[in-house]
């Protein structure tokens, strides 16, 4: 399992419409494959700032399966509108400890 993490920052404003259009997009990436779960948290310090975690069964099922489907581009024009400035995208795995 691989965790991607991203922190998002939305435009000052639209934060209410962006979590609608969010909770809109989250059937999207909820039915690809390899998708395990999702959670969007909202910053309680800084307006505007969330952070996006998704656990994914594989890096390729992200990188690959849901970033070149058809899929993607919906959630792209969804979503994507939202950030300034666009985000980065960092995958993290698990430590046994």
């Amino acid at each position: 399992m691989i965790l991607e993490a991203v922190m998002l920052k939305v435009r000052p404003g639209m934060e209410e419409e962006y979590e609608e259009a969010f909770r809109r997009a989250s059937e999207i990436i909820a039915s690809m494959k390899g998708y395990i779960s999702h959670e969007l948290q909202r910053c309680i310090e800084v307006k505007g700032k969330y952070l996006l975690m998704v656990k994914w069964e594989t890096l390729e099922d992200h990188t690959v399966g849901f970033r070149k489907s058809n899929e993607y581009q919906e959630w792209k024009k969804m979503l994507h509108r939202f950030y300034d400035p666009f985000p980065t995208v960092e995958h993290f795995e698990n430590i046994q400890l």
